[in-house]
């Protein structure tokens, strides 16, 4: 009985499946995939500056983009303000008659585009459309270097985007011109997920992102890259070498995604005992306790200290200062023989086992992991700042929420210091594309 309902099953189908191959192939589609992948990647394989498979060809070019960039942080007013210096190099075949650079702080201002598609009547992670908050850049200045001389530059302003004119143009495969933009900006209390002011027991805790005016990026593929700053929307950036320096009320701890210059004028000398300790040890190592908070010995005298970084070969730079910091380091061992330090700072709120005081442990065993699996990490520190950010990622520095304890704390630290790899060293454009490097990383 069973062999004769099967027999008579398989008839059936057979008898479906060829009225629908019948039916099929007298209306066939019209669909082309062609057409929607079209234009398809440089299909007639003629690009110097591109291989068929998109990889870099032999003509292949970047720009380049060096940073020297001097700040203060008024807290008083929750300011910043100061001077960027970008030398920006065209190694492009096209001589260059205009620039374009990135104002991420505009989206704060009430007339941006990213605040008009806010929701009207809920708090978006990437802004409040009720928010009486008005950001921005107010830029006083942008000057044009050359020769010893200082000439007003001819620029534009629209939305989160600059446009700077030349009149004489920046020439194909070297030129280079270099330029200085005056500004300053009121700190977004919440900035987007990415970067904001933390309230603490002890003080404020500033994480500092999107600071300064950067350059878009100009490729092969689609010229310049002006997409709008909209919140969502993560970040494309060309590399360079960064030399920023911070000038921050002298109770502050200062820390950032690059190499400090001057410890001597900015830590005690039992926190410099401390911090080279920290860089012989696999255990954490703590730089300034619970205890010393609000202890005033444990910072030098003085009423603001300037600290310098210098951040290497790297697409974009970031900080956090607070008075209110917990500051631990541990040794980062690297494939090479090279070593790495990784750092935590966070308020009283976080500490504990079962909170930060696990957070560099998390740091080193993330960036050696990653380094032995992918490439070696690149930067010379890896900081975990606790702040009011639910995570976010920038070269040498991660931003991660306070209130993370136990594997949830350790989630997050993976999973930003994992953007390391994609997109901080292979640079894919995040504004467009956010899904590749969100996609790997998880």
């Amino acid at each position: 009985m069973q062999r004769i309902l099967v027999c008579c099953f398989i008839a059936l189908i057979s008898h479906v499946t060829g009225w629908s191959q019948n039916n099929v192939s007298s209306t066939a589609s019209k669909y082309d995939y062609h057409d929607l992948f079209s234009p398809l990647f440089y299909p007639d394989g003629n690009q110097p500056g591109r291989s068929v498979t998109g990889a870099p060809g032999n003509a292949y070019w970047q720009n380049k983009v060096n940073y020297k960039i001097n700040v203060t942080l008024d807290e008083s007013k929750r300011q910043i303000g100061g001077s960027v210096i970008i030398s920006y190099k065209n190694n492009s075949p096209q001589d260059l008659s205009y620039l374009w650079l990135q104002l991420d702080q505009n989206l704060f201002n009430k007339e941006s585009r990213g605040q008009e598609r806010m929701p009207a009547t809920s708090r978006s992670r990437y802004g409040d459309a009720s928010a009486t908050f008005d950001g921005g850049y107010q830029i006083s200045s942008v000057k044009i270097l050359s020769n010893q001389k200082s000439l007003d530059a001819n620029y534009l302003v629209t939305d989160t985007r600059m446009q700077i004119r030349l009149d004489k143009w920046i020439k194909a495969f070297g030129d280079s011109i270099t330029f200085k933009i005056d500004y300053r900006y009121n700190i977004p209390q919440y900035g987007a997920d990415r970067f904001g002011i933390l309230s603490t027991t002890n003080g404020d805790i500033y994480t500092i992102a999107q600071w300064y005016p950067r350059m878009c990026v100009l490729d092969d593929i689609r010229g310049w890259n002006t997409d709008p700053y909209l919140g969502p929307s993560e970040f494309y950036l060309e590399y360079g070498d960064f030399d920023f320096k911070i000038t921050a009320p002298a109770s502050h701890i200062v820390v950032a995604g690059g190499e400090l210059q001057n410890p001597s004028e900015v830590l005690t000398a039992e926190q410099i005992k401390r911090l080279n300790k920290a860089k012989m040890s696999d255990q954490t190592v703590s730089i300034r306790s619970e205890k010393e908070i609000n202890d005033p010995s444990s910072r030098p005298k003085g009423n603001f200290l300037t600290w310098h970084f210098v951040l290497k070969n790297a697409r974009d730079v970031s900080w956090a200062s607070s008075k209110a910091f917990i500051w631990d380091a541990a040794k980062i061992n690297l494939p090479s023989g090279k070593k790495a330090l990784a750092m935590s700072v966070y308020p009283v709120e976080s500490k504990g086992e079962s909170g930060w005081g696990r957070a560099t442990e998390y740091t080193k065993g993330s960036i050696e992991n990653y380094s032995k699996r992918w490439y070696e990490y690149p930067y010379p520190v890896a900081v975990n700042v606790a702040s009011n950010v639910g995570g976010m990622e920038y070269p040498g520095i991660v931003f991660c929420s306070s209130e993370s304890k136990t594997d949830g704390l350790f989630g997050v630290t993976d999973h930003e210091f994992g953007h390391t790899w994609f997109p901080m060293i292979v640079g894919s454009n995040e504004r467009r594309y956010g899904w590749m490097d969100e996609g790997f990383n998880s």
